[in-house]
């Protein structure tokens, strides 16, 4: 595994996350998946990853934010990765699906209902050989924490709710 950049913990780094982010969403939605719906950084540079946007709304805030997220199809379900890069705290989103876990998610054009969950541990032992086949980054950004990252599986919701 690679050293642990020296840097990581840096404010500077969950702040040029943010508006990457933001950026990112903006293309992608302005364009439906066509810009941003790839990601070519890192381990995706030579293995273009899919991307989607989810949805969350503030546990505390109730505003609703929108992440631009990494994913894996699985059967009906879509599977994410609270990796943030490996740093020491988990996304604010996660806290957020876990407080709100009825949300949607955009996949190029396409808008679907989803509700969340975090995978059990047989679960994530299933699916983390699949993730990290997807984004080999994904075992390096564990190696970079102390924490477990989650991995939430977003399970299509009945759209006559």
């Amino acid at each position: 595994m690679p050293n642990r950049p020296r840097n990581l913990d840096s404010p500077l780094v969950t702040t040029v996350i943010k508006y990457m982010s933001r950026a990112q969403t903006w293309a992608y939605r302005r364009t439906g998946g066509r810009v941003g719906g790839r990601w070519r950084i890192g381990a995706g540079f030579r293995k273009p990853v899919p991307t989607l946007l989810l949805e969350h709304r503030g546990r505390k805030s109730g505003k609703l934010f929108t992440a631009p997220l990494l994913y894996l199809v699985d059967g009906p379900d879509l599977v994410v990765v609270a990796s943030q890069g490996g740093l020491p705290d988990h996304p604010q989103w996660y806290f957020n699906l876990l407080a709100h876990p009825t949300t949607r998610v955009q996949i190029g054009a396409e808008h679907r209902r989803v509700r969340a969950r975090v995978a059990s541990p047989e679960e994530k032992n299933r699916l983390w050989p699949l993730l990290v086949d997807l984004y080999a980054d994904f075992d390096t950004y564990q190696s970079w924490t102390e924490r477990e990252i989650p991995v939430l599986i977003l399970q299509p919701e009945d759209s006559s709710d």
